[in-house]
């Protein structure tokens, strides 16, 4: 049955391997029955790779709107998901990132390497500064992503973040809760800047 959602699109950044734990294929299964039964459409990288062909998969075989986005190197080298509903080959990451930022109303990282790490904090920091006002998450399968809410706290601690914009960056186990607190997510109203700026240092 789908369910009325305020959101219409989400973004997933995910891996082009599966990992070790095969909780990470169970956990990106899950989040895509999730998007499909919410009738949200699911924007990713278009390949058939690792966590991203298996997020590609599931929403499709429930019936679901799966837009990929690749590169065009990517798609030269025969990475595009033959079974999209639509996809757009772009010139490089930049523009690929950019096109999907616009299709989305929220973004989530599964777990990944070095593109889902840069992906995921491109869009944490334009909500930081206020370029867009969308909700990011992690679904934290296997407890992938909790060195990452670590260094957020380290960040807080050590008055380079604050609270507010360390805790907007949804983190949750669970496909369900992590979507519905998307759907009541609402951004922060503090700025990124910390206290006065320092003294200069006076020359002698």
């Amino acid at each position: 049955m789908t369910i009325a959602s305020p959101l219409r699109s989400i973004a997933v950044f995910c891996g082009s391997n599966y990992g070790l734990n095969p909780d990470y294929v169970k956990g990106a299964r899950a989040l895509g029955r999730e998007i499909a039964r919410r009738g949200l459409r699911l924007v990713y990288g278009g390949t058939d790779k690792g966590l991203m062909g298996v997020m590609a998969d599931t929403v499709l075989a429930e019936g679901g709107e799966v837009v990929g986005i690749i590169t065009r190197q990517l798609f030269d080298l025969g990475h595009l998901h033959q079974g999209l509903t639509r996809h757009e080959v772009t010139q490089d990451m930049r523009s690929r990132k950019s096109r999907m930022s616009e299709y989305a109303d929220a973004f989530i990282a599964l777990p990944g390497g070095l593109g889902t790490f840069e992906e995921l904090f491109e869009v944490a920091t334009l909500t930081q500064l206020g370029e867009h006002h969308k909700g990011v998450a992690c679904l934290n399968i296997g407890g992938f992503f909790n060195p990452l809410r670590s260094l957020l706290d380290h960040a807080v601690a050590e008055a380079f973040m604050k609270t507010e914009h360390s805790e907007m960056l949804l983190i949750d186990t669970d496909p369900v809760a992590l979507i519905d607190a998307l759907e009541q997510w609402q951004a922060p109203t503090v700025t990124k800047w910390i206290g006065p700026a320092p003294l200069p240092v006076t020359a002698r």
